[in-house]
């Protein structure tokens, strides 16, 4: 089989993308060292129309990007938050000769049925719906060409644009963020990986109410080809216009379908996006994609608890006590009183024991005026630097902060959380983890 990820590919990739991105640098730093005035909303906007062409990793590392307060300026963040992960899928020919590479050439005798036009297409593969012999509907999902290539060249271009914000504003030090971004995007190409974590989900998930996982098929499946049952669902957004009571429950699905895993095992679905999931008739959450999955120290969970409990008593010590379980490292008494000016924002839902909206506004405005407090206040103070595990728990609590927003749901969150933690013991959800990640075949992250 051709080498499809060799360094010709990943040389016109870094071409392409160099193209892209070095006008971005070439543009902050003469504005930072020469003094040239640019306008960011049509720089911005240009940046975001040359990524979305580009298609591929880049597009999900802005996407990523784009939900971390302060990893990149206002003005580009907006626009890269529009980035919707839906690439040209793969016409017929080119499938044909993909499946072949991975199943060999008798593919299509696997399968009863296979539709060759692509059901759902996103940056980094595409997904066929098929049927098997014994009457099983299937998901099959076929990672495009040159990836790996592409990954590598992209990740290039990600160290290119920090290393240039970095210069330009020191408030947030984004080295973890680019660890954490690069180890999770690498993961992502490996769908054995991701088989494992789906066989994670299920375990885990398997009595919780309101949540359904797929189950893999390993026969049909590869490191870069995944064959799944299909979960039949529709769009979150045509519920949107249902009664309250509907979108309560979806609500309250999809917050168990993210939280039991992090507080009663230690795990994250780091990608709350609309494609993500879909919803059943009867209003249950089928989870679809588990290529970005955080596993989480124990530490590190009980360190969200306590952070709660510190703002719940306004107790400052508690406070940092729990930051440096997260991994924040020399805190003074000014950066903490920063840092929990956005605890606050966040926990907000959780801190108040009533039925309540996810956020008093229906807009995002307040949030990114916090934002803008916080950054702020940081750069005065030098900046601070998040700890890894910092980027996909923040990055799921505030997508699916957005996803509550959008079905303007009115719940108890504080009970749910409540209902989660109040039994919360370190050396149980140590003993829980390790059973379960053995039983999937899976390790601890770094």
């Amino acid at each position: 089989m051709v080498n499809e990820d060799g360094f010709t590919s990943r040389a016109r990739r870094f071409a392409r993308t160099t193209r892209t991105v070095g006008g971005l640098a070439a543009k902050l730093a003469s504005e930072r060292y020469l003094g040239r005035t640019i306008n960011r909303e049509i720089h911005a906007g240009e940046l975001r129309e040359a990524i979305g062409n580009l298609k591929g990793p880049l597009m999900k590392v802005a996407q990523i990007l784009a939900t971390i307060p302060d990893a990149i300026p206002e003005e580009y963040a907006e626009e890269l938050r529009q980035l919707q992960a839906d690439a040209p899928s793969m016409g017929p020919p080119f499938v044909r000769r993909r499946m072949a590479g991975e199943l060999g050439p008798e593919w299509r005798s696997k399968f009863n049925t296979f539709d060759l036009n692509a059901a759902h297409a996103a940056s980094l593969g595409q997904v066929h719906r098929a049927s098997l012999f014994d009457g099983r509907d299937v998901a099959v999902k076929l990672q495009y060409p040159q990836m790996s290539a592409a990954v590598e060249a992209d990740l290039k271009q990600l160290r290119l644009i920090i290393a240039v914000y970095k210069r330009y504003d020191s408030a947030i030090q984004p080295e973890h963020i680019q660890e954490e971004i690069a180890d999770r995007l690498r993961e992502e190409l490996d769908y054995s990986l991701e088989a494992r974590h789906m066989a994670f989900y299920n375990n885990i998930l398997s009595d919780v109410p309101g949540v359904q996982t797929p189950i893999s098929i390993p026969e049909l499946s590869t490191t870069r080809l995944l064959t799944m049952s299909w979960l039949t669902g529709s769009k979150l957004v045509d519920l949107i216009d249902s009664p309250v009571e509907i979108r309560n429950t979806v609500a309250e699905n999809m917050f168990r379908a993210w939280y039991v895993p992090f507080y009663k095992y230690g795990a994250i679905h780091g990608d709350p996006h609309l494609g993500n999931y879909s919803v059943t008739s009867d209003f249950q959450v089928n989870l679809l994609d588990f290529g970005c999955i955080r596993i989480f120290p124990p530490s590190f969970v009980y360190g969200v608890i306590e952070l709660y409990l510190a703002l719940k008593d306004k107790d400052r010590d508690r406070a940092a006590a729990a930051y440096a379980a997260w991994g924040f490292a020399n805190l003074s008494n000014e950066l903490l009183d920063v840092l929990n000016i956005w605890a606050n924002f966040i926990y907000a839902p959780l801190l108040e024991d009533k039925v309540r909206k996810i956020q008093d506004s229906d807009s995002g405005h307040y949030g990114a005026e916090v934002a803008q407090t916080v950054h702020k206040e940081l750069r005065r103070l030098g900046g601070v630097a998040p700890p890894r595990e910092f980027v996909l728990m923040d990055r799921a609590a505030i997508g699916l902060g957005s996803v509550f927003m959008r079905l303007k749901a009115e719940l108890n969150w504080a009970e749910m959380f409540q209902n989660l933690t109040t039994d919360f013991n370190i050396n149980v959800l140590k003993q829980r983890q390790e059973e379960a990640l053995s039983a999937s075949g899976l390790s601890k992250h770094n």
